[in-house]
């Protein structure tokens, strides 16, 4: 896709520079690796054992390595712990086998078909902005509108391939000063990246908490009761445009059974205005030229 050109000067990056992080050292053997995602699920030896349908002998010499599983073993307690596609590589890899799941970039062609269903629900949601993301909330693609509003008022360092979402919506000299409901809007942010923490325990996500951990907080904490906020319902994302504010939610949308790295952390987020003025603006932004 073309990236959104930047419209604010380079040294306001100057004063806010993105920390550079290093993503935490992650388990190594096969035991290691069950410990921890048992523990991440916060699953006893025995409770394991009564899932897998295996003995909790069984699952404690695996821990302590006194064991090595069969390469079944290894999928039926990845099955049994609903591990991610990525790290169920890895444990097979720890446990001495071939990894099992391909991750390929999306324009491989083996993704065609993938590639064309996002690129036909980024085409057919315009007016309304919509963008892929990976599972580090980088952009993959982004139709015309989604474009039109990441370009504003963002540091051209934040616009540097690849581009982060929660980065460009929280640090200073990205969206966050333009979004009216910062404190709510943050707030839902951090716990949606919690949440995904919590289910694949990613080393880049805790890296990426941690950065924008180290952003400045909204000046008042308290959220924002803004107008047609839908409360206890949606999230909205209130943004104020050169257009006026525009209030927006949004739905998630993924591959239903992926078999590929790639896809099953392929998101597409879509963007949907939640008040009439928003729709006419949305309508117009597509109508007039760039």
């Amino acid at each position: 896709m073309t990236s959104p050109q930047p419209s604010s000067s380079p040294h306001r990056a100057a004063r806010h520079p993105l920390p550079h992080r290093v993503a935490p050292a992650g388990p190594t053997s096969f035991g290691d690796h069950l410990r921890t995602w048992r523990q991440q699920r916060h699953l006893s030896q025995l409770e394991l054992a009564d899932e897998a349908d295996i003995s909790t002998r069984h699952v404690s010499f695996m821990e302590t390595g006194r064991t090595n599983p069969s390469r079944d073993m290894v999928l039926r307690l990845c099955e049994r712990l609903a591990i991610p596609l990525r790290e169920r590589n890895a444990l097979l890899v720890a446990a001495g086998y071939a990894p099992m799941y391909r991750e390929r970039a999306l324009d491989d062609p083996a993704l065609a078909a993938a590639r064309q269903a996002v690129e036909l629900v980024l085409k057919g949601h315009e007016p309304c902005p919509a963008i892929a993301l990976d599972r580090c909330w980088n952009v993959v693609a982004a139709n015309q509108a989604a474009q039109a509003l990441l370009a504003a008022h963002v540091s051209p360092a934040l616009l540097a391939p690849p581009i982060n979402v929660f980065r460009l919506s929280l640090h200073p000299d990205g969206l966050a000063p333009r979004i009216a409901n910062l404190a709510q809007w943050r707030a839902h942010l951090f716990e949606r990246l919690r949440q995904q923490i919590q289910a694949t325990a990613d080393p880049a996500l805790i890296a990426l908490q941690a950065e924008l951990q180290q952003y400045p907080t909204p000046p008042d904490a308290s959220p924002l009761v803004l107008d047609g906020e839908m409360l206890g319902v949606v999230m909205p994302f209130c943004f104020e445009s050169v257009h006026g504010m525009l209030s927006l939610i949004s739905t998630t949308t993924i591959f239903g059974t992926p078999v590929d790295v790639t896809l099953q952390e392929l998101a597409v987020e879509s963007f949907f205005p939640a008040d009439a003025f928003t729709a006419q603006v949305l309508r117009e932004m597509t109508q007039t030229p760039s």
